[in-house]
């Protein structure tokens, strides 16, 4: 090959590995608007995805019940269908209710007649069980492409990504270093208000271990609730 076509696929490889690090960044913007951060540099945002999982998902509300913090739930449909009685209490708790689709693939992968399914399926599940239309969506493993926010938006879905990244679905995650994770980011960039990433359950299944994400829940609110305001994500 010449040391010009070398260079052409060279460029090639760097534009596609572009586009698809843009498909999973949380922050970014190039294939449509995106919600990433809190407007207000005093408000931190809870976020737990995955769910509803019991026990953990019910030891999270005893926990943000006792501070009197409000969070956002991304949940899955099909676990919904199994839990019902959690999604409840999520509700009753009130916290916000939002999509994470029915069974949480990668839409990167699914064509956009199955994106709609996927979305549709699991607002319905939770309309049905709570009485709750959701209003905001969140991709599996963040991953989007035009088409994907296209259909959520065709069916008035917003979408939330999140700006602090705590890694607690990690086999070697600890309270102490998802703590540490959302610290980094909050302390890093005060000039922002974050939407914070955590997960309540698994997408692998029901009764995933999720007891350090509890423990960490309870430590950031006790560390930061005189600095800032905990907020749902229709809040910010």
């Amino acid at each position: 090959m010449s040391k010009t076509g070398m260079m052409v696929a060279g460029a090639g490889v760097a534009g596609a590995a572009w586009l698809a690090y843009n498909c999973y960044s949380p922050a970014s913007q190039l294939y449509g608007r995106t919600l990433t951060h809190c407007a207000n540099p005093k408000h931190l945002a809870l976020t737990y995805d995955d769910g509803p999982n019991d026990v953990h998902t019910e030891r999270l509300l005893e926990v943000l019940a006792r501070h009197d913090v409000k969070a956002t739930f991304f949940l899955i449909g099909k676990f919904v269908a199994a839990r019902p009685q959690i999604a409840r209490a999520v509700v009753a708790g009130g916290h916000l209710v939002a999509n994470h689709t029915e069974t949480h693939p990668s839409l990167l992968f699914q064509s956009r007649p199955a994106v709609g399914e996927q979305l549709s399926d699991c607002s319905k599940a939770i309309s049905d069980v709570t009485g709750v239309l959701p209003r905001f969506f969140r991709p599996p493993f963040g991953a989007r492409r035009p088409a994907v926010l296209q259909v959520a938006r065709e069916l008035e879905l917003e979408p939330v990504m999140w700006s602090a990244t705590c890694y607690d679905w990690r086999s070697t995650a600890t309270a102490e270093t998802v703590e540490r994770h959302a610290r980094r980011t909050i302390e890093h960039d005060p000039t922002r208000g974050h939407i914070i990433l955590l997960h309540d359950g698994s997408h692998l299944g029901i009764g995933g271990d999720r007891g350090h994400t509890v423990q960490a829940t309870e430590n950031l609110i006790s560390r930061y609730r005189k600095q800032y305001y905990f907020r749902r994500v229709d809040e910010i």
